[in-house]
């Protein structure tokens, strides 16, 4: 791999930052990070290139964190979510201003809808106005949609006709490619960043360390990471050459737990792809696919 080509991937990766100010993730055994290591991961980002920040007013206290701990000055592209549409329009669009002061920013990249339910509500419209006004004052250079694969995101695309839309893909998780739907997204001009690339860490747990609601996704996992295996595929090397390599997408968000986790994903995202038959390998197991379903499994 060339150093242009790698400096490319490099900048094609996004931050999560949930783990910031939540115990995150089904794999995660590390819970909230500390401010030190937060810190660590942001430079060692930094330093790497990556190119987006992704955070959320849910967050837990992500956006505080950020405020008082990205490198200064910083390239990266900040991109948050509104609050919980439960208390009205007025008060999504403060929680969006407060945000920014969160962060320590007049503007940022991108505001998205966090719930696709609040954007289908009868104060759906409103919202979207509203988030509009937002852009056009020039707080937010674009604005957005993060949707799951199965709140039809085509439909919201055609509809709303967002600038950027953060939906789920993964090596595991490829229904939103066999259907063509990221395709037809990105013919419509929206910029496409993926998350969800490891499924919370789901491809990384043995079979036996598997959450009992997830169980019967045993054997697919098995048999995926035996597929990997056998053609000499490292599974983190394989997940991120696999959304990486997607040319619908501009950017892959990645969520970590230390800095020691960024610095691993950074080293598989700059080696050479590996030689699989990638359809193969996804995953037959709608629970497992939707992350958000898991607590109520």
């Amino acid at each position: 791999m060339t150093a242009r080509t790698r400096k490319a991937r490099l900048a094609k990766l996004g931050l999560g930052t949930a783990q910031f100010g939540l115990d995150y993730g089904v794999s995660n055994t590390r819970g909230r990070m500390s401010d030190a290591e937060a810190a660590a991961t942001l430079q060692l980002a930094a330093l790497s290139g990556i190119g987006v920040v992704d955070t959320a007013a849910q967050y837990g206290e992500a956006e505080d964190v950020l405020g008082r701990l990205l490198p200064k000055p910083h390239t990266f592209r900040l991109i948050t979510k509104t609050a919980p549409l439960t208390k009205g329009v007025d008060a999504v669009e403060s929680r969006a201003r407060a945000s920014l002061e969160r962060m320590g920013v007049e503007s940022a990249e991108a505001l998205l809808v966090h719930s696709t339910a609040d954007l289908m509500s009868a104060d759906g419209p409103a919202l979207w106005d509203r988030m509009k006004r937002l852009k056009d004052e020039g707080l937010f250079r674009s604005i957005g949609i993060s949707a799951y694969a199965g709140d039809d995101p085509l439909g919201l695309a055609r509809r709303f006709k967002p600038d950027l839309m953060q939906l789920p893909a993964s090596v595991l998780d490829q229904r939103l490619i066999k259907g063509g739907v990221l395709t037809e997204i990105a013919a419509l001009g929206v910029e496409i960043h993926l998350r969800s690339i490891f499924l919370q860490g789901l491809l990384f747990l043995p079979r036996d360390g598997l959450p009992e609601r997830l169980s019967g996704a045993g054997p697919g996992l098995s048999r995926i990471r035996r597929a990997m295996a056998e053609a000499g595929a490292d599974p983190l090397q394989a997940a991120l050459a696999f959304v990486l390599g997607r040319p619908e997408a501009s950017a892959v968000v990645v969520g970590v737990s230390s800095a020691q986790e960024l610095r691993a994903i950074v080293a598989a995202a700059s080696a050479p792809a590996p030689s699989l038959d990638w359809s193969s390998l996804a995953l037959d197991h709608p629970l497992a696919l939707d992350p958000h379903r898991w607590a109520a499994a």
